[in-house]
């Protein structure tokens, strides 16, 4: 399939794409220099570039630009990093005490479901699109629509819990494209459980329609490693390990030689199953701005690295233990996993399959592709860890914070766990975000999260 990313710059068709919940005007159809809704939606180079757009607005800063990873860094930092940075809004996530108006969290939920708009546009219309791409097409807007669900509702909602009937709030789904908002819009919030079967039937559609390979696009081991990564949040250890061995064996993807080539990559790496493109055009990634330094095009100090994260390496020569450098700006210690401003933004890379199907495994008592320890020990040799001779649940869950930290996953694998968040338990409602007050005000059939009332 022939596509070009900056043809997401198409103003008539993004002007459709507003959040349903949040639109208190009628929407102007017509905007100068525009085409109209009918022509946007009428051919199937339209339908592709609405597709191209929804890559585009899931990669903004609000989202996974940069900005959901942060928030779920901070959510989960105790004494590991600090939040020195002058914004409010990330240090009421880092404090666990999180208001209401809260503009980052709000600008997350507006985006996100900005994204599930225009997928919703595509798997909509995807009879007009080209016979040859239709397949590819419809797997990318599910790939995607899955994706933004998912986030939203373990961040929204309470911990999904296995065996249970997971009827709690999690949030509105909306599964057709908007683009009269002159009616009532209005949309309850669904259970944490019918939220997490969406998810996973969008991503089974998603593995059975896309190819093997697809550019920088999802492909089919995307949707599976993503798959992967939801199984295991519910606990459903035996679905997680055969979805992450499906992506290992089956992929092409290998881990890549060192542990820094992972990083700062402007193409994807051979690590990479699915990461957002950076454009020296399309600006910098929101990791950057506050993870880095100013030489390195950050802030400067906003999240530091602290000793106790580096106690938690039990080998002088694991390279991920100094894989950090003195910030320009005064000396505290920032992470080398954001250095270059134009690196693409990694999302799902192999070394997480490798966790996953090594923590499942051990959790299952089988041996599916390889043992726990010796999975756990093709992720510590490529750091130049020593190699374990045996591996419990806690090394599997430190090895997960020594590789993949600062890259988004900590707040989730406490909850998923149980395990408390320094003092707090991990069930405890400062754990889970507030509804904005936004969507509050013009929806009166959602409901708050306990702990949020005004």
């Amino acid at each position: 399939m022939k596509r070009i990313m900056k043809r997401y710059n198409l103003t008539g068709i993004l002007v459709l794409i507003i959040l349903f919940a949040s639109c208190e005007d009628e929407l102007n159809l017509e905007p100068a220099q525009s085409i109209s809704v009918e022509t946007a939606l009428s051919t199937s180079e339209n339908i592709q570039n609405i597709l191209i757009g929804t890559y585009a607005e899931a990669g903004q800063s609000d989202s996974y630009g940069g900005r959901l990873q942060m928030l779920s860094d901070l959510y989960g930092f105790t004494s590991q990093a600090s939040w020195n940075g002058t914004f409010q809004q990330p240090r009421e996530v880092f404090n666990k005490n999180i208001l209401t108006d809260n503009s980052f969290i709000r600008d997350y939920w507006l985006n996100s479901y900005e994204v599930i708009n225009q997928a919703n546009l595509v798997i909509d219309h995807i009879d007009i699109v080209e016979a040859e791409v239709q397949s590819t097409v419809l797997g990318e807007a599910k790939f995607i629509r899955a994706l933004a669900y998912f986030d939203l509702v373990r961040l929204f909602g309470s911990q999904y819990v296995a065996g249970q009937q997971n009827s709690q709030p999690g949030v509105p789904l909306s599964l057709e494209g908007i683009i009269d908002y002159s009616g009532d819009l209005e949309l309850p919030r669904s259970s944490v459980e019918e939220v997490y079967i969406q998810v996973i039937n969008d991503l089974n559609d998603a593995y059975g329609l896309l190819p093997a390979t697809n550019s920088f696009f999802a492909d089919k081991y995307s949707a599976q490693a993503l798959l992967a990564r939801v199984y295991l949040q519910q606990g459903d250890y035996a679905g997680a390990r055969d979805t992450a061995h499906d992506v290992i064996e089956n992929s092409g993807h290998a881990l890549t030689g060192t542990y820094a080539a992972a990083f700062n990559n402007d193409v994807d790496s051979s690590e990479d199953l699915f990461a957002f493109q950076v454009t020296t055009q399309g600006g910098t990634n929101q990791l950057i701005v506050h993870y880095a330094d100013q030489p390195n095009g950050g802030r400067g100090d906003d999240i530091t690295v602290n000793d106790e994260y580096l106690a938690m390496f039990d080998s002088a020569d694991d390279v991920r233990a100094s894989f950090f450098y003195p910030s320009a700006q005064g000396g505290g210690r920032l992470t080398s996993k954001y250095t270059n401003q134009y690196g693409n933004i990694t999302l799902v890379r192999l070394a997480e399959m490798y966790l996953i199907r090594a923590e499942a495994n051990l959790n299952e008592g089988t041996f599916i592709g390889n043992s726990p320890v010796d999975d756990i020990n093709e992720i510590r040799i490529r750091a130049n860890a020593e190699a374990l001779a045996a591996v419990t649940l806690d090394d599997i869950l430190l090895e997960r914070e020594l590789e993949l930290g600062f890259e988004g996953f900590l707040i989730h694998d406490l909850k998923r766990t149980g395990r408390a968040v320094g003092t707090i338990p991990s069930d405890d409602n400062k754990l889970i975000y507030p509804i904005p007050q936004r969507e509050m005000d013009v929806n009166s059939l959602l409901e708050q999260n306990p702990g949020y009332g005004l």
